[in-house]
C-alpha cells in the first residue's frame, strides 16, 4: 500500500509499506479517506514528544484517522500510529461513527483538538453552566474550538488571550466574550486579568501556553489573605516553554487546583467517554454547523511537502487519503 513512511527525526515520505494486519479482535482495518497532522504527530515523528520510543524502524505517522470500514460505513478511529495511509487499524472501543453531513477533512481534523478541550473543559476543569472560563492561548486550532464547546456548555462568561489581533477578534465572533492580547505589557496584562477575577470571578483556565503567560495569570490571581475562589487551573500545552517559575505564595494565598489534561492524565473512563459521549455531541454539532474548524489539505503523494508547510493560524492540515 502507499503510506507516508518515516524514520524518526525525518520527514515522513511518500512511499509503499506493508498493509497492516489485525492482531487481535479489538483492531479493525479500516480504507483510510483523511488524516490530520497535528503536533502530536510532528512531535512524535521528529522524536521529541514523550511518547516517542526513539526505534529507528521505518513507520507510519498519525494517531487517528477517517475512513470506511469493509461495509462502508463511515468512521472516525484512533489507531495510535499509522493512520496517514491507506490502510491502517483502529481499535474498534476508540470509534464513532461519522453523522451525515460532515465532510471527511472536517471529522479527521476536529477529533484532537476537541480531545484537548472538551477534555480538559469537561473532565479535567468540569465546567458547569454558568461558569466564567478564561482560555489561555485561544487563537490555535484547539483554543478555538475550546470556545466553541465552552459555549456549548454553558459557560456564562469566556475570556481569551493570545497575540494575534486578528485571531482574538474572530474568537469574539465564535462565541468569546472578551479578549487580552498577550503584546501588551505585563503589568497591564496582570491588572485586567485582577479586574476580570474581581468582577466575574474566574472558575477556570485552560492553558495552552504555559511559560510566562501562565506565570502572568497565576501572579494576577494571587490571593491576599482572606478567602478565595476556587479555581481550576489546566494545563494542555506548552507553546510558549515546558517550565515556568511559580511563586509558593501564590498557591498558598488562593484556591487554585493546578494539573494537567492530556495522554497519561486522563482516567480510563473518561479516555472511554471521549469516544462514546464527547466525540459523537461534538460531530453531530459540526454536521448540523454549530461548531466550525478550518483546515487545509494535502494529497497523500504530496505529505513531504506538506509535512513542513506554514499553516495558518487558527488551521489543522489535513493530508487526504
Amino acid at each position: 500500500m502507499k503510506a507516508a513512511v518515516y524514520i524518526s527525526g525525518e520527514t515522513p515520505k511518500y512511499g509503499d509499506f506493508a498493509e497492516p494486519i489485525a492482531q487481535n479482535e479489538n483492531q479493525l482495518l479500516i480504507t483510510v479517506k483523511a488524516a490530520s497532522v497535528k503536533n502530536l504527530d510532528k512531535g512524535i515523528v521528529s522524536g521529541h514528544h514523550y511518547s516517542s520510543d526513539g526505534d529507528k524502524q521505518p513507520k507510519v505517522p498519525g494517531v487517528d484517522g477517517v475512513g470506511e470500514l469493509a461495509d462502508g460505513t463511515r468512521v472516525y478511529g484512533f489507531g495510535g500510529a499509522g493512520m496517514i495511509a491507506e490502510k491502517a487499524l483502529i481499535d474498534k472501543k476508540r470509534m464513532v461513527k461519522l453523522p451525515a453531513g460532515i465532510d471527511d477533512a472536517s471529522a479527521a481534523a476536529l477529533p484532537n483538538a476537541v480531545m484537548g478541550a472538551g477534555a480538559a473543559l469537561r473532565y479535567r476543569a468540569n465546567i458547569q453552566p454558568g461558569d466564567v472560563v478564561l482560555i489561555n492561548g485561544a487563537t490555535g486550532v484547539t483554543g478555538m474550538i475550546a470556545v466553541q464547546i465552552a459555549k456549548h456548555y454553558g459557560a456564562k462568561k469566556i475570556i481569551v488571550t493570545g497575540r494575534n489581533a486578528g485571531s482574538l477578534n474572530n474568537l469574539l465572533n465564535l462565541g468569546a466574550d472578551e479578549a487580552i492580547s498577550l503584546k501588551q505589557d505585563d503589568e497591564l496584562i496582570i491588572k485586567k486579568v485582577k479586574e476580570i477575577h474581581r468582577s466575574t470571578p474566574i472558575d477556570a483556565v485552560i492553558d495552552y501556553l504555559w511559560g510566562h503567560p501562565a506565570e502572568l495569570i497565576l501572579s494576577a490571581l494571587q490571593g491576599t489573605g482572606g478567602i478565595t475562589h476556587k479555581i481550576r487551573f489546566v494545563t494542555v500545552g506548552a507553546m510558549a516553554g515546558d517550565k515556568i517559575q511559580l511563586s509558593s505564595g501564590i498557591l498558598r494565598s488562593s484556591d487554585i487546583e493546578l494539573m494537567g489534561s492530556g495522554l497519561g492524565s486522563l482516567p480510563a473512563d473518561d479516555m472511554q467517554k471521549l469516544f462514546t459521549e464527547l466525540l459523537p455531541d461534538i460531530f453531530s454539532l459540526a454536521a448540523e454547523g454549530k461548531i466550525k474548524i478550518d483546515t487545509v489539505t494535502a494529497n497523500l503523494e504530496d505529505v513531504e511537502t506538506a509535512w513542513n508547510m506554514e499553516i495558518p493560524g487558527g488551521k489543522r492540515l489535513v493530508i487526504l487519503i
